[in-house]
């Protein structure tokens, strides 16, 4: 059994990129500035925004910050996406979700510019994808895929799993691994919340990817051995017996399902650190773009 690091790959890129910026400093060039957008003072996006903060830092990024209140309107918010779309200091910005229940997360994803979406998010974004072309992807999917990669794991003609069908990573993924290249050709089956007997399905699977947010929903007797298990959930479960008062997990028993497992990505420390190390390979390729067009 072998553990898809995403820590250690991911930390690669970073230094991938790094070298990249060095030299585009050294050419006396502009380096590539990311911002982001946080509405309110949800905890997670917090601690989230502040990583991707602290990872531009140490690869040679600009960075910015916008921080509103949670009470910004709907109008204040677009407002702000319009000025970032237009500013041309700005490379790639993202809008931090969630967003407070009074603003239209849609419409708002909608106004970023997809010139500029490196959250890969928006549906011009998300069709180009689909059809195999030059884009942004995604930053979770994109992360799986270069793991797979990286650690050369044998998709071609694989049986792929993907238990969840949301636009940011299920549907996603299910699509890339379908497409011609490397670490894809796979022969791809999307399970969700009305999918019956789920159980057959991970049985017959080469490659289980599980997007569900579900702690331990994947379990040993529902994978066959040798399978490749790509874990996408992260769930703050409580726990008082820890100094935090929780602990993280992901969807896959780990324990149990790594001893059937061929390859496996832990939670945390798996496909987490892959998303900031390919959302910042994102807007090094949107600085490059932009670049490009002038």
């Amino acid at each position: 059994m072998t553990i898809l690091d995403g820590k250690t790959i991911s930390n690669k890129i970073k230094e991938e990129i790094a070298l990249e910026v060095a030299q585009i400093k050294e050419r006396g060039e502009k380096v590539p500035h990311l911002a982001a957008v946080l509405v309110g003072n949800d905890g997670a996006s917090l601690t989230y925004v502040g990583s991707k903060v602290r990872s531009c830092k140490k690869i040679g990024f600009e960075s910015t910050l916008i921080h509103l209140p949670e009470e910004t309107s709907e109008e204040e918010l677009l407002q702000k996406v319009h000025q970032l779309n237009t500013d041309d200091t700005i490379d790639g910005y993202i809008v931090q979700l969630p967003l407070p229940k009074h603003i239209d997360e849609e419409k708002v994803l909608m106004a970023v510019h997809p010139d500029k979406d490196v959250d890969g998010f928006h549906p011009t974004n998300f069709g180009k994808m689909a059809l195999d072309m030059e884009t942004f992807i995604s930053a979770t999917p994109f992360g799986i895929m270069e793991l797979l990669r990286r650690y050369e794991v044998d998709t071609e003609g694989k049986h792929a799993v993907v238990i969840g069908r949301s636009h940011i990573v299920g549907r996603p993924i299910s699509i890339l691994m379908s497409q011609k290249g490397k670490a894809a050709n796979c022969t791809v089956t999307l399970a969700h919340s009305r999918t019956k007997d789920i159980k057959a399905l991970t049985l017959q699977a080469d490659i289980i990817v599980s997007a569900l947010g579900v702690p331990h929903f994947l379990k040993a007797d529902m994978v066959k051995e040798g399978a490749v298990i790509i874990d996408v959930g992260i769930t703050r479960v409580p726990d008082e017996s820890r100094e935090r008062g929780y602990y993280i997990t992901g969807d896959v028993d780990f324990e149990k399902v790594s001893k059937k497992a061929s390859f496996i990505t832990p939670v945390p420390g798996g496909v987490g650190p892959m998303t900031i190390a390919m959302l910042l390979k994102n807007t090094l390729l949107a600085r490059k773009r932009h670049r490009s067009k002038k």
